[in-house]
């Protein structure tokens, strides 16, 4: 259910007390709050959409470029062979193909 935010009205015109409220859209809106009483107007305010963590973006953040750029190494594992092949990054101590109990033993090591 959606949640809306209602601002409270005081006897002398004044704005009150601004809180949330849950109810189905199909609902009246309120016209008083629940506890006081007074008079309540709702409050328009655009919604939160983020998009920090959209599809794209995390596409674009884990890039092969991106991932490069920050001094990453990215292995992608053969399925056919079991062996990790590097796809992205420049680090010389980081071999092109890694078997799974090397790799193991160099991620214990800290290499990457």
């Amino acid at each position: 259910m959606p949640t809306y935010v209602y601002q409270e009205i005081l006897p002398d015109g004044s704005d009150g007390e601004a809180f949330e409220y849950i109810q189905r859209m199909a609902d009246e809106p309120l016209k008083t709050h629940p506890k006081t009483g007074n008079p309540v107007r709702k409050v328009f305010h655009s919604p939160n959409v983020s998009s920090k963590y959209t599809e794209g973006s995390t596409k674009n953040k884990l890039s092969d470029e991106n991932v490069e750029k920050n001094g990453f190494t990215r292995y992608e594992k053969d399925k056919v062979t079991g062996r990790y092949h590097k796809t992205a990054g420049k680090d010389k101590r980081a071999p092109d193909v890694v078997d799974a109990n090397k790799l193991k033993e160099i991620q214990k090591n800290g290499l990457i």
